[in-house]
């Protein structure tokens, strides 16, 4: 019976999310708050969350790269490669690291680089 509650508590946490609050953060940081075929990084970025193309193709999700200037789909861009390259920060509500993670690629919560950004889209998150 131990055994199973503690495959449902990780079950559960494995699928944990930050909190709402944290994309709306990253959309205000990354774009003001603004929507649609937003371009940014000299053109090498899109939408409202300013996706990169090899960031979309981490993210592993498909569809086509021109549907990131849609917010709701940069959410699902953004939550599967979170999850796919910081998977204890997303189960834990990490935004610090996530937004780290999202601003300097699979390593970028050990970047020094993101350090401001990551604590920017902390404060705008609670």
């Amino acid at each position: 019976m131990k055994h199973l509650a503690l495959l449902l508590t990780l079950a559960v946490s494995a699928h944990a999310a930050p909190p709402a609050s944290f994309f709306r953060a990253l959309h205000v940081v990354e774009t003001s708050g603004r929507t649609g075929p937003i371009l940014g990084d000299n053109g090498k970025a899109l939408g409202p969350l300013q996706i990169h193309r090899a960031y979309h193709a981490d993210a592993r999700i498909g569809g086509d790269y021109a549907r990131c200037a849609d917010l709701d789909y940069s959410r699902r861009v953004v939550s599967a490669y979170l999850q796919r390259y910081a998977p204890a920060a997303w189960a834990a509500g990490d935004v610090v690291t996530l937004a780290r993670v999202h601003n300097g690629g699979p390593r970028g919560a050990s970047k020094p680089a993101t350090v401001a950004y990551g604590d920017k889209v902390a404060r705008l998150t609670k």
